[in-house]
């Protein structure tokens, strides 16, 4: 096919799956494909079936590396953008200090640019969904963990090697116990986690609560909808749940609109299926909280709308930049 250097190629290395793509210059996904992870191997055999998928997608689209403005990959973990490397991976086998971008860059002969998987969801919404009206945007990733990016000017704000961890803010001095060793963060109160952990707490402290029931009797099956159907439901307990989640999920979001004062802030997880119930109540408490909101209206909250792909879009449009 004619060239014209306007193709890219995404990866999004998940601990599941490897989903590769080729893409035009709107974002939109002309091919895709997707292989098992195999998180426990070696770095190498994960690399090289990144590279077999690559270069299958290119045979079956008939393209060579000319046509191609290159590979852009994002992975879990803490990354050296800058230099191509996943600094730290502990989901896959402990990976320290990958050369990752240098290894694919050998076997395929493009250039190569890496970086860490919720930078790239983040751009992602920029180029293709709920963000693609903006220059700047703050996304926040609710799921076992608080994850996110922050795009300025249509190319992602990483900071130094390592990028940036959005979730690791403290929001309450010695609160909560969080996975990185630390009290208090922003992960701690706002994940997916976190409003189960408060759903099944309340329920063990309120045996008439309706989340008791939802859950039909077993606690294990606690999700991040339930509390959200009770509160809904008329269940006073269920409420007091949300309307915590809701404050601290809040104080989160302000510190970031006060630090970055983004375009827009986008929210993506699968709490995010609460759409207004979310929306609603955390533009308001903007509205109240961000510095300087009666005379400079914050950004607004939206959901994600790209889903799933958008690590995908995202890692593709990484060779923009």
């Amino acid at each position: 096919m004619e060239s014209s250097k306007k193709l890219r190629i995404g990866v999004d290395l998940g601990g599941t799956n490897i989903k590769t793509g080729i893409l035009d210059e709107t974002g939109a996904i002309l091919a895709k494909s997707s292989v098992p992870a195999g998180a426990q191997r070696p770095w190498q055999q994960i690399a090289d079936d990144i590279i077999s998928s690559v270069k299958a997608l290119m045979q079956q689209m008939q393209l060579t590396a000319d046509d191609c403005v290159g590979v852009g990959m994002g992975c879990p973990g803490t990354i050296d953008s800058q230099n191509g490397v996943v600094v730290y991976n502990n989901n896959f086998n402990n990976w320290q200090n990958v050369p990752m971008a240098q290894y694919l860059r050998d076997a395929l002969g493009m250039p190569v640019r890496i970086s860490n998987d919720a930078n790239c969801a983040a751009l992602g919404e920029c180029v293709a969904g709920a963000a693609k009206e903006y220059s700047s945007a703050v996304m926040i990733t609710l799921g076992t963990g608080v994850g996110g990016g922050v795009v300025w000017d249509g190319k992602l704000f990483e900071g130094g090697a390592g990028g940036v961890e959005l979730g690791h803010t403290v929001i309450e001095t010695n609160g909560k116990p969080c996975s990185c060793g630390r009290k208090g963060c922003f992960e701690a109160y706002a994940s997916a986690t976190a409003l189960i952990r408060d759903a099944v707490a309340a329920a063990k402290a309120h045996p008439e609560s309706s989340l008791n029931q939802l859950c039909e009797g077993n606690l294990e099956n606690m999700n991040g909808k339930i509390p959200f159907d009770a509160a809904q439901a008329g269940d006073a307990v269920a409420q007091e749940v949300i309307n915590e989640y809701i404050r601290m999920l809040g104080e989160g979001i302000t510190n970031m609109v006060n630090i970055f004062r983004p375009e827009v802030v986008l929210l993506s997880g699968g709490v995010c299926a609460q759409g207004e119930n979310l929306t609603i109540p955390l533009n308001a408490y903007l509205n109240e909280h961000a510095y300087g909101a009666q005379h400079n209206p914050p950004p607004p909250v939206k959901i994600a709308t790209v889903g799933n792909d958008a690590g995908l879009i995202g890692a593709a449009f990484l060779l923009n930049e």
